[in-house]
């Protein structure tokens, strides 16, 4: 490390044990509850995704989910006259699975001394130094989502790239708590060794189409296919407006290829692959969207503020240290998080699409 890139590193390190009320950063600590929840909402900022789900702290470790959207509806009559006596009910309560679990999630990494040289003469080197750490924290919180399977006492990103045994995801938590909203197989059963096929692309059916299957596919397209997932949801959510049908990019590529490519063309990869795509036509009646990280052959009903990441307050820890025998500084950093379906009676999972004729 440079002299002058020391000095910068140095200064980094000191405004970070200012922040946090602590003599020296360079070991383990507590971070503040304040600087907490600003690298909170620092890591939801970073994707437009995450601004549209909830980012919610907790208390405790463990608990039941906080409800932050209504899960049926409040209208109702009591004969008080006969003797009846009027019950609310809370509309946040869940009927299934309403706990949560946050279990610690390491973020540790390391940037070798080369690169912090490259960046010394960046008047933001400490925004710059920190930022680009918290994007790809924002980044692997979607992946863990979309994709997570276990919690592993020891994880192994070579077996698992898209962070599947780092903790228990969305579409995970919908299969194994709500499988009667799943759907994954042409045939309306579910079983994994089949798979549902789509004739044609994602027009919306036409005046001389059917919403049934054909003789050739199980659904005529993806319209019709998301149509008969709606029966999934709860009725008094089939029909609200905040709904999206969030699609894996394989079932819509040759369709909008165009769209893919513009979106590749006006940003930057690391970009990208924190925006929300709107698709030209909808689905169902609803908003169709490609997020980053959703499975490439699945499709999932629900409204964006149904999904939610919980942190547990006060479990972020952290430690930077010098470490000259690899040539980098490395920082160990974690927090307890969990990640929630809020309302399963609000969701529709389809899986195993295959764009194309049943096979011979």
């Amino acid at each position: 490390m440079r002299n002058e890139t020391r000095l910068l590193f140095n200064a980094y390190v000191s405004q970070i044990a200012l922040l946090n009320g602590i003599d020296n950063a360079t070991v383990k600590f507590s971070v503040s509850p304040s600087v907490e929840q600003k690298l909170e909402e620092k890591i939801q900022e970073s994707s437009d995704f995450l601004t549209e789900i909830n980012v919610v702290g907790v208390p405790q470790q463990t608990g039941q989910k906080v409800g932050v959207t209504v899960t049926r509806p409040l209208a109702s009559r009591t004969n008080t006259a006969g003797g009846d006596r009027r019950t609310p009910a809370d509309p946040t309560d869940t009927t299934d699975d309403g706990g949560y679990f946050c279990r610690q999630t390491n973020f540790d990494h390391a940037i070798k001394y080369s690169k912090l040289d490259a960046w010394r003469h960046k008047p933001e080197f400490q925004t710059l130094l920190r930022d680009v750490i918290l994007k790809q924290q924002g980044r692997d919180r979607i992946m863990i989502g979309f994709n997570g399977t276990s919690a592993a006492a020891t994880t192994d990103v070579d077996a698992n790239p898209l962070l599947q045994d780092v903790n228990e995801g969305w579409l995970h938590k919908i299969r194994t708590n709500a499988p009667s909203r799943v759907l994954n197989d042409g045939d309306l059963t579910v079983d994994p060794t089949k798979a549902i096929y789509v004739a044609a692309g994602v027009e919306v059916v036409d005046g001389d189409a059917s919403n049934t299957a054909t003789a050739e596919a199980d659904y005529a397209n993806l319209d019709a296919l998301a149509f008969d997932a709606l029966d999934l949801l709860d009725p008094w959510h089939r029909s609200d407006t905040d709904l999206v049908v969030i699609v894996g990019w394989k079932l819509v590529k040759d369709k909008y290829l165009n769209l893919l490519q513009a979106a590749g063309d006006t940003a930057t990869e690391r970009e990208a692959a924190h925006r929300i795509l709107t698709l030209p036509k909808q689905l169902a009646g609803k908003r169709a969207v490609i997020v980053p990280f959703f499975p490439e052959t699945s499709m999932l009903i629900t409204s964006l503020d149904n999904l939610s990441i919980y942190w547990q307050e006060e479990t972020r820890r952290r430690q930077i240290r010098d470490e000259p025998a690899l040539d980098q500084i490395e920082n160990y950093e974690s927090v307890n998080e969990d990640y929630v379906v809020e309302d399963y009676g609000r969701t529709a999972l389809v899986e195993n699409v295959v764009m194309g004729k049943k096979p011979a």
